[in-house]
Parts: structure tokens; sequence; C-alpha cells
């Protein structure tokens, strides 16, 4: 099995990150080489994470290797000749003894390979490719794509001068830092500065930055993921939070739909200003293929390409005002798109908890939506996931699932907190992952070496990253599902993975204390990860106490977390957040309720008139044939009437009669055609006013000269 287990996880792993990144990007409409550098990043991150436990496990059994050896090398002392007995030596001289050993004397027992050997050799190369690859992408490669995607150039060499421009001062940053460590270590009376220090102070100084930033992220995480699991067993809190939710991403939605216009108008204007034999008409060309395709047939039936170009009325036209143009539209479209989309899912996900709150209640234990799903039920829905598996799994089993798995997360959290502010104490040992992993060692069970180390540094993972996807920058940082990530934040996502993942992986070996750094324990064999990293007492103030005292602060960062601080400080600044003691998040529930319920009863309107077309095609969906079969024949006595009047006048009453007929039916079907309410006005709905516009509690929120509820 030697390097049979590695050879699967570098596999499996390829198609986790690879899923992943089908869940958040778009492989259709996204650059190949953003994706692959993303889906790079992404990759060699979780690899460190799923690798690991097999480089402890591996680790491990060298240390066994090692103490037996130093055990025989104990138990056999050197016997002189004198004392052995004829036979004493065998065929090729060694010297060895037939006397059975004392009762004194240790046994030895012969250490068993773990199923998930690798062989000496391969993990030091291995982790030296995916480290130095990963410190690539994220200090060089990806902050130059970030900049090139995000350029409204149309050209590659004018994307890369605008990314050069804007990281010259990122890279700057990065030099002064570097140099200022470097000048340290320089006149430092005891180093000697080789390759080997300067790969070190520079491994430090990225891992330095990268904890730094790991304790904030894991500090929220620890709290917060066991909280949302306990919130999503209580079903009125989470359907307030929808409620919430929904009044901010219809105030994003109309805001988006507002911009777009203005976009949209700019480009308007720019179009029928530049003619066709203009010398930045292809510029133009560009743009307006980033346009939605409503607005680019708008655009095209209002456009005179026989007019010729007159430089005089274009004289404040260039080609930079064009690239800033091109860089609003490609915001703008994305911004748009993406708000329809969460719109879309948010009002699904406050249907099925309507729906779950109403079936709680049902005696007949049949769970009943409200909307029937538009896509035909499989067997799987008709068979296993009936009705009454539905009601008992989202009204009895569900809610149970989400506390139990809130609490093992928040003993898991505890234990990671108590672990990080005792990991430096080796005698006694206090970080419980410590007691757990040497416990496991002295028996050398390797499956639990493994399953133990996976586990703790999953989790650690999951903290870590899932901070990362919450985060929200304004608009230039967001991390939204279904495909509507945009280019940048793909990138920087893969940046903050490739500097976390590395110090993290060291806190979870210091924690572990598999770390001779922080066990003191320099005779034992150190992990092959812990190898390329060198030695970090080269600059001791940061390995004896940047690394081992700064985690403390992860205590302070859960308090925080646990009662809403930096929530309750966002709020004050003018973000609306989630609290439930507040009064502008009771009007935002209000008004997101009354957006639900209106949409609600569109799609309900909207349901039943298609019911009913449906019906009355199934009744009477022959007329329409005789009616048009009639028509046919009408004409021949129609041209006869004007030789016979007593022939027109019967004719007339027969066609007559029959038209009366056709018409009623004719009627009777167009009464059940949808009907649209969006023009509607409804006195007791706020929402409803003259301009268009909503204010409530001071905040602005601006509708577009579309309808507000287009996108259903």
């Amino acid at each position: 099995m030697s390097g049979v287990a590695l050879g699967l996880e570098i596999v499996l792993v390829f198609f986790l990150a690879l899923f992943l990144l089908h869940r958040y990007g778009d492989f259709k409409k996204q650059h190949r080489l953003v994706i692959v550098a993303t889906l790079l990043a992404w990759y060699l991150c979780f690899l460190i994470v799923f690798i690991l436990p097999l480089d402890v496990s591996t680790t491990v059994y060298k240390h066994c290797e090692a103490a037996n050896s130093a055990s025989v090398a104990t138990a056999s002392p050197p016997l002189s000749n004198s004392s052995l007995s004829p036979s004493a030596k065998n065929g090729n001289g060694t010297l060895y003894t037939s006397k059975a050993p004392s009762k004194h004397t240790p046994v030895i027992d012969k250490c068993t390979k773990p199923w998930s050997y690798i062989p000496d050799g391969i993990m030091p190369i291995f982790w030296r490719v995916v480290y130095w690859t990963s410190q690539f992408l994220t200090w060089i490669l990806l902050p130059f794509m970030q900049s090139y995607a995000r350029s409204g150039g149309f050209s590659i060499a004018g994307k890369i001068k605008t990314a050069l421009i804007e990281n010259a001062i990122y890279y700057g940053t990065y030099l002064l830092i570097f140099g200022t460590l470097l000048i340290y270590a320089a006149v430092h009376p005891s180093w000697n500065l080789d390759w080997r220090h300067l790969q070190t102070i520079g491994i430090t100084a990225a891992n330095t930055w990268g904890l730094f930033l790991l304790v904030l992220l894991l500090g929220y995480g620890l709290v917060e993921i066991p909280r949302s699991y306990w919130n999503s067993a209580n079903r009125g809190f989470l359907l307030m939070k929808t409620y919430f939710k929904a009044a901010k991403v219809m105030s994003e939605k109309a805001d988006a739909e507002e911009n777009l216009e203005d976009v949209m108008e700019e480009v308007r204007k720019v179009n029928e200003s530049v003619k066709y034999n203009h010398p930045l008409r292809k510029y133009v060309d560009t743009i307006l293929k980033k346009c939605p395709t409503e607005y680019q047939e708008k655009m095209g039936k209002n456009m005179d390409d026989y007019e010729d170009f007159n430089e005089k009325h274009n004289g404040c036209l260039t080609e930079k005002s064009l690239v800033k143009l091109h860089k609003q539209v490609n915001y703008a479209v994305q911004r748009h798109n993406r708000t329809q989309v969460q719109w879309r899912i948010l009002l699904e996900q406050a249907f099925h908890l309507e729906d779950v709150a109403k079936n709680e209640t049902s005696a007949t234990r049949q769970f009943v939506h409200t909307f029937q799903a538009e896509e035909p039920q499989g067997w799987f829905s008709h068979y296993v996931y009936s009705p009454a598996v539905e009601w008992y799994w989202e009204c009895q089993l569900k809610p149970w699932c989400y506390r139990i798995l809130a609490v093992a997360l928040a003993l898991f959290s505890i234990m990671v907190v108590w672990s990080e502010c005792t990991f430096f104490s080796t005698k006694p040992v206090l970080s419980l992952f410590a007691v757990f992993i040497n416990l496991a060692e002295s028996s050398y069970n390797y499956l639990y070496i493994e399953m133990a180390c996976f586990i703790t540094i999953f989790f650690l993972s999951i903290c870590v990253y899932s901070t990362v996807f919450r985060i929200r920058v304004f608009n230039y940082y967001y991390f939204a599902s279904h495909h509507q990530t945009d280019a940048y934040s793909l990138l920087f996502s893969g940046m903050l993975f490739c500097r976390l993942t590395p110090p993290l992986c060291l806190n979870f070996l210091g924690v572990t204390h598999m770390d001779a750094a922080i066990s003191k324990d320099y005779k034992k064999i150190p992990t092959a990860y812990t190898s390329i990293m060198g030695s970090m007492s080269v600059l001791s103030f940061i390995a004896d106490g940047f690394y081992i005292y700064y985690p403390i602060l992860v205590v302070v960062l859960c308090i925080a977390t646990y009662f809403s601080l930096g929530t309750r400080c966002l709020n004050l600044l003018g973000f609306q957040q989630f609290i439930g003691d507040n009064e502008m998040t009771s009007d935002l529930i209000d008004e997101g309720k009354e957006l639900i319920r209106r949409e609600k009863r569109k799609r309900q309107r909207l349901e039943d008139g298609e019911n009913r077309r449906k019906e009355w095609k199934e009744r009477y969906g022959n007329f329409r044939d005789d009616s048009t079969r009639n028509r046919n024949v009408h004409p021949e006595p129609k041209e006869s009437i004007s030789s016979d009047t007593s022939t027109s006048r019967s004719v007339q009453k027969y066609t007559r009669a029959n038209s009366r007929g056709e018409r009623d039916r004719i009627e009777l079907l167009q009464d059940v055609e949808p009907v649209d309410f969006n023009g509607e006005t409804f006195t007791d709905d706020p929402l409803d006013t003259e301009s268009g516009r909503y204010h409530s509690g001071g905040r602005y929120l601006s509708m577009s000269h579309s309808r507000i509820f287009d996108d259903v």
C-alpha cells in the first residue's frame, strides 16, 4: 500500500476543488486562465490539509523505528569473546549470545508499517513543490491576475500595463518588509546569512502575516459555525432572518438595476456618437457585446451607419474613457445578474420555510408544498422521499440533527480554544489534541492517529475557509454560490487560501506537539512538512514570542463574536446587520415579509391562471379547430349575398349566430390568460407609490423604470 493512499488523496482532492469551484464560479463565461489559477490555488491548499495526516503517521512510524534502534543498542551491550561459547560466532563473524534474555532485558516489538506509509524521499519533494508553487501563486501571479481580470482594457498589452501599475505599491510593500527583516538578520552578530537562512526568513515573514489573519478568521469561525447550526433548528429565527435578507437583497437588486440603466445610457450615447468609420468603433463594439441582449437590440435599432465620422462632435472621447466605460459595464452586468439570481434563490428559501411552518401543525403528517416543482419528480421523490418521509424529516428530525451537530461542534470549538491557549506547556502537557496524539503514538495506532489529525485540521480549516467565503468587502469581494462569483473574488480567495494554509498547518503541528520548536524535543524526527520550513529559531522573537502567545488572542475574538460586537459596530456605521433587538432590523423584517407576500400572491395568480388555461384546453380544445373550419367555409356564401337579398339575410343570420357562440367561447378562453399585476395598486401596500421609490427608516430603496418583480 506504499504510496497508494497518497495517490488516491491527490485524485480525490482535485475533484473536491473542482466541485467547489464549479459551485461558485462560471466555467462558461469566465476566462480559462482565471479558472485554472483559482483551481490550482485551491487544489494545493486542500492537498496540504488532506495529506498532512499521512505525513504525521509516517513520522510516528519513524519514531518507532528510532526507539527500537535505541532500545536494541541499550539492551545489547558489547560482549567479550571470552564470555561467549564456541558457537557464539556465525559464519560472517557477527557476535550473538544463545542465552535467553533475562527478565530485566526489555522485549522490543517490531514496528508495523502504517497502511498509508509513504516511502522516504517522496514527502520532502512533494511538500517543496506544493509549498513554493502556492507561494508563487499568492505573492506574484494571483495579485497580477486580479488586476488583469478587473481591468477594462481592450488588449492584452493594455491590461498588463494596468495590472503592473496597480500592483506597484502592492509589491513595493512586500519588498520593504522583506528588506527590513534582511537588514535585521545581516546586522545580527551571531547569524551567518546563507541561502538557507534567507529562505527561512522569507517563509517566516509569510507565515507571520498569515498567522495574524488566521487568528482573526479562526476566532470568528469557532463561534459562528456552531451557532449557525443551532439557529438553523429554530424555524422562526430562520424565517425572520430570511425576511431581513429579502429586504436587503431587494434594495441591492434595485440599485443594481438602476446602476445598469445608467451605464447602458452612457453606452447608448457613445454608440450613437461613434460612427462606423470612427477609429474607436471596434472598442465600442467590444463594449456592446458585454451588454445584456435586450439593450443590444434597442441600441441596434437606432444605429445610423450611413453617417460619416465627424471629429468635431467626438473630441472628448478617448480610448482611456472607453476603457473606464468597459470596466463599468462589466461590473454593472455582473452585479445585476448576481442580484437577480440571489433574489430568486431567496424567494425559494422563504417559500420553503413558510411551508415548513404551516406543515408543522399538519394532522395528516404529509408535507404539502404551496408551489409544485416545475421539474418532474424522479423515482427517489416518488418512492423514497415521499410526502410522509419529507414531513418527518423537515418537521421532526432535521431540527434535532442540527442541535446535536451544533453541540458537537461547540464542544470541539472549546477544545480548540483550550489547546490554543495551553499548547506551549510541555510539562505537563495541557493541550488536549497533544494528549490524544501522544496516547495514540504510545500504542502506534496509525489509523487513530490519522483520523484524529484529519478531524482536527479539517475542523480548523472549515472554521477558517468558511469565514473567507462569508467575508464581503462592499461589492469588490463578494462570494456568491450558483456560479455568481466574479473573477476578482475567485482569485482573491485563492490568495487568502495560499497564505492561510501554511500557518494553519504549522499551528496544528504546534497544538499537537509535533513541531520541535514547540515541544522542545529536538531528538524526535520532525515531519517532512516541518523540515521544509526550516528552523524558525532564526528569528527568535517571532518563533518564541509571536508564534506561541499570539494565538491566545483567539479567546478575545471568540468572546467578541459570541456577543456580536463586530456586527453591532457595523450596524452603528450604517451597514444593516441582523440584530434581534434593533428597531432597524424590525423594520427590514416587516419590509421583507411584505415583499415575500407580494411575490407569493403574484406566483399564485400566475399558477392559478396556468391551471385554468390547461383545464379549459382539455375541455374545449376542439372549439378552436371548429371555428377555424367554419371561417374557411363562410367566405363562399358571403360572395353571393349581393345577388340575393333573402339568401344574404339568412346567411348573415346563420353566420351571426355562429359568431356569437364562437365569441363567447373565445372570450372564456381569453379570460383565463395570465394578467399582468405589475400595474396594480394595493391601497394597503407601502411599496406602491407614485414615484416608484420607497423610503424606510431613512433608507433609500431605488427603483428602476422596469417593474419591480420582473425577474420571476
